[in-house]
């Protein structure tokens, strides 16, 4: 599952702990992520179907999302499929998550 972003959904340990619904594996994620990025995380808030989901789990960060938020108005399936990629929305997040873009510019180049 690859999210707008390029991140891919099913490779992030929040979907994982849900899927699995494993809740050793939120606790550990939420206390990493704590740590990284200064979040103030709980067990609870580990919890997330992917960013393409119509009425499942969403984790925070992904419900605010401005990438998916424009994605969804625009009907993509994701934003390599936009005709205005990559924009500022996409590059900005990418310097904090730069593997998106290597799995976007595939979806670009594999729609030829």
């Amino acid at each position: 599952m690859i999210a707008f972003c390029g991140l891919i959904c099913t490779e992030c340990p929040v979907h994982e702990a849900t899927q699995k619904d494993d809740d050793v594996l939120r606790a550990k994620t939420a206390r990493k992520w704590n740590n990284h990025f200064g979040w103030n995380l709980t067990p609870i808030d580990i919890n997330c179907d992917g960013c393409l989901t119509v009425g499942g789990r969403i984790f925070g960060y992904c419900s605010d999302c401005e990438i998916r938020t424009c994605a969804r108005d625009r009907g993509m399936v994701n934003c390599g499929h936009c005709p205005e990629y990559a924009c500022e929305k996409l590059e900005a997040f990418w310097k904090l998550a730069p593997s998106g873009r290597k799995v976007l510019d595939k979806v670009r180049a594999d729609l030829g």
